[in-house]
């Protein structure tokens, strides 16, 4: 196929870029210098426009076909950011900065969007226009949504939007996807259990934290399951059990317990948002102490739209030759903030046999970059035919 051999040879090029990237990891919002870097290189390839500072530092790339009789944009999303980790790959281009690294593989998806761009902007065999979003802060801050209320889809009046992410343990360059919800809901609560402390050898005159707030962990639980539908998705991890004290004598006053809950629909998520301080208070009840719930929504349940999801499966089996049907995926992504704002799909790309992503050890496979990158401009020449 003519795109993925001129991929192919622009490998070495998009390698080194990723590999930069790799080496220079940013956190959260504060992607100035991949920001800077994506900006520059947008307007040596000829973008008609590249505007920064959407959604704190965000990038976007406008490349306008051979015509636009179509009048239709099309929206393409990498993220950027990196996470809060210490590598561990040994690699010659690991991270240079101490606590972050690339351990999602965004360097990858960062590349391979750009070498996307380079080539729509050399060739414009398509009719219509196409926005390249670079996004900061997926990893938890939330930086598609930002970029949406910076009011991106409409300034760009993008109609569709589609986005990509590498999947260790599936062949590379191979695809799979799934219409409806695939990626869950991302909620998370800190409770603050409050009793009596006192001497650990004068229990009875003490409110006990550490056992209420044991219990409460056990309680939790049941609202997978004796609350929620066995039939729905549904997880709740308690992953920090905090006391104040530090003495083998002592109760604490107070224990800090936090953690996650993940849902695949919405009915399930208020479900999850209802139980979870009912249960805490009955505890509190049984226990004579004190339970305060801090329930924060996060990232919505991503769902890919039915029709752009045929079209994307479609468009990855013309680039590999087939496109499986994916697993439903507990973690969040924050696409789905832009998926709610225009119809589009989310695809899984193959990373091969690598470490798993948010691991010390993983590192985003280079071989995937030309099915990568060729499945991001057929998207668009196959969408805007010219």
């Amino acid at each position: 196929m003519p795109v993925k051999n001129s991929f192919a040879e622009m490998l070495p090029e998009i390698t080194e870029w990723r590999r930069d990237i790799h080496a220079h990891p940013e956190i959260l919002f504060e992607t100035h210098r991949t920001s800077a870097l994506v900006a520059e290189k947008l307007q040596a390839f000829g973008c008609d426009e590249v505007v920064t500072g959407i959604g704190r530092t965000g990038v976007v790339g406008v490349i306008t076909g051979k015509s636009n009789a179509s009048g239709k944009t099309i929206g393409l999303r990498a993220d950027m950011d990196a996470l809060p980790i210490f590598e561990a790959t040994g690699l010659d281009y690991a991270s240079k900065t101490p606590g972050a690294m690339h351990a999602c593989g965004h360097d990858g998806h960062t590349a391979m969007l750009l070498g996307a761009a380079k080539y729509l902007a050399e060739t414009r065999n398509f009719d219509g226009t196409v926005v390249v979003i670079f996004q900061p802060a997926e990893e938890g801050g939330g930086g598609g949504k930002e970029m949406c209320d910076d009011g991106m889809m409409d300034r760009w009046s993008v109609d569709e939007v589609y986005g990509m992410h590498n999947w260790p343990g599936k062949p590379v360059g191979s695809f799979a996807i799934r219409a409806g919800a695939f990626f869950a809901a991302t909620d998370t609560f800190e409770i603050k259990v409050t009793g009596k402390g006192g001497h650990a050898a004068k229990p009875q005159e003490t409110i006990d934290t550490t056992v209420m707030a044991s219990h409460l962990v056990l309680a939790l639980q049941t609202l997978v399951s004796r609350n929620a539908d066995p039939v729905q998705q549904i997880v709740v991890s308690v992953t920090s059990f905090e006391t104040e004290s530090k003495a083998f004598n002592v109760i604490p006053e107070h224990v800090t317990v936090k953690g996650t809950v993940r849902t695949m629909s919405t009915e399930m998520r208020e479900l999850a948002a209802k139980r979870l301080p009912e249960i805490a208070a009955g505890v509190a009840q049984t226990f004579g102490g004190e339970i305060k719930v801090n329930y924060i929504k996060g990232y919505p349940v991503m769902s890919n739209h039915y029709e752009q999801t045929a079209f994307a499966a479609s468009v990855a089996e013309r680039v590999s030759g087939a496109c499986e049907e994916a697993p439903l995926v507990m973690g969040g992504e924050d696409f789905a903030f832009m998926l709610e704002e225009r119809p589009g799909a989310y695809i899984l790309v193959g990373n091969g046999d690598t470490a798993s992503v948010h691991h010390p050890e993983y590192n985003f496979n280079d071989d995937a970059i030309p099915a990568g990158c060729s499945w991001w401009a057929e998207i668009v020449e196959q969408r805007l035919p010219a």
